[in-house]
């Protein structure tokens, strides 16, 4: 069995690099989102860390300020905030926030109050020049937010060299991800989380990449080792909210029940990780193209979506989908309505929609049902 430990315990690794990051008088900047482009924080020679938004515990702190209607992941993370238990938000010098959502962006006028706060505005559509114009516009009032807490003009080529460098991670860990979900590979969908979620901790991207490569290696060999043997479990594709440690109820109950979650198209997991920046004219306008593509629910219309879980379903060789929706959460939950015809009438899988929360109050119900779509799909 190969040792998973500089993944599954990143997050140690992680605060001592922060640490030493901030003894050298360096900025820090908190995300909650992978539309935040991490190409250019790094361009401004300050480090991209996501935040804590993923457990039960701070929720109840939230709710004395926020609505208990809405979703799990936006309490959570103001929980955290609130309550300043969250390492990675103590490190934080700047937030850079996103309007993902109305939640979101309502509960970043009172994170404002806390620490220095930029917050990207969307539009709300990907087609039309007018849209990419507005978005990139948006990326260069975040270069100047930037700037104004690094000292540090982003240049051409510096920005050129950490797209460079995130196209090369996200070549990497989807490779990874490919790997470690051959029917041979050892690695559990609890696992795979760990390698996906630690990208969003690293503060030197060339140690990590180091690991990533090594990582590569021994799934490779362990894979064309004549002593592998197929696991031959139902393969399950989760969909939907984001999910990390302290919200993976759902891949507990599948795997308990003998299936494997063999990818993730959330934004956590696969989302976006085919979808390099072109490294060819304008950095600005590359970026702007390739963020504003993310396939999220919160833009109309959503194709990108279907065109991701039909190349993931094809690549990891899906037999099931699982969508996962936070309560509360109302695009993914209204959306749901068009991936479950998607995948059952388009792609002829079976499909089952969950919507719970953070806490382990309907675990029993969630097994009972997780149970007998597993049957059913075999």
């Amino acid at each position: 069995m190969m040792d998973l430990k500089f993944f599954t315990n990143f997050s140690e690794h992680s605060i001592a690099d922060l640490n030493e990051w901030h003894e050298e008088g360096k900025k820090i900047a908190g995300i909650y989102c992978i539309y935040a482009p991490v190409e250019l924080i790094r361009a401004a020679g300050i480090i991209p860390i996501s935040l804590c938004g993923k457990k039960q515990d701070p929720i109840k702190d939230a709710e004395k300020e926020l609505p208990p209607s809405l979703c799990p992941l936006i309490k959570a993370s103001y929980g955290y905030a609130v309550t300043d238990t969250c390492p990675f938000f103590s490190f934080s010098d700047i937030i850079v926030a996103e309007t993902t959502c109305d939640g979101k962006k309502k509960m970043y006028e009172l994170m404002q109050k806390i620490k220095p706060l930029h917050l990207m505005h969307l539009p709300h559509t990907q087609n039309g020049q007018a849209a990419l114009d507005y978005w990139k516009a948006g990326l260069h009032e975040l270069e100047e937010f930037l700037y104004e807490h690094s000292g540090i003009k982003v240049t051409e080529e510096k920005l050129r060299e950490c797209i460079r460098q995130e196209n090369l991670l996200r070549s990497e860990l989807h490779e990874i991800m490919r790997l470690a979900t051959d029917p041979k590979s050892p690695l559990s969908g609890s696992e795979l989380m760990a390698v996906q979620e630690s990208k969003s901790f690293t503060v030197y991207p060339e140690s990590y990449l180091k690991a990533l490569r090594k990582l590569r290696g021994e799934l490779e060999a362990h894979i064309a080792s004549p002593e592998a043997e197929n696991n031959g479990q139902l393969r399950l594709m989760l969909t939907g909210c984001p999910v990390g440690k302290g919200s993976e109820k759902v891949i507990r109950i599948a795997e308990e029940l003998g299936a494997r979650i063999v990818c993730m198209e959330n934004c956590t997991g696969l989302k976006g990780m085919t979808m390099p920046v072109d490294e060819q004219g304008d950095p600005f306008e590359a970026l702007a193209k390739r963020y504003l593509q993310i396939p999220c629910s919160c833009m109309t219309p959503n194709p990108g979506r279907f065109e991701s879980i039909r190349e993931m379903i094809d690549t990891f060789k899906v037999d099931a989908v699982i969508d996962l929706t936070w309560t509360g959460c109302h695009t993914y939950n209204a959306e749901s309505t068009l991936i479950s015809r998607f995948t059952e009438e388009s792609l002829d899988l079976p499909f089952l929609h969950i919507e719970t929360d953070y806490s382990e109050s309907d675990v029993e119900q969630l097994r009972t049902r997780i149970e007998a779509f597993i049957e059913l799909s075999q």
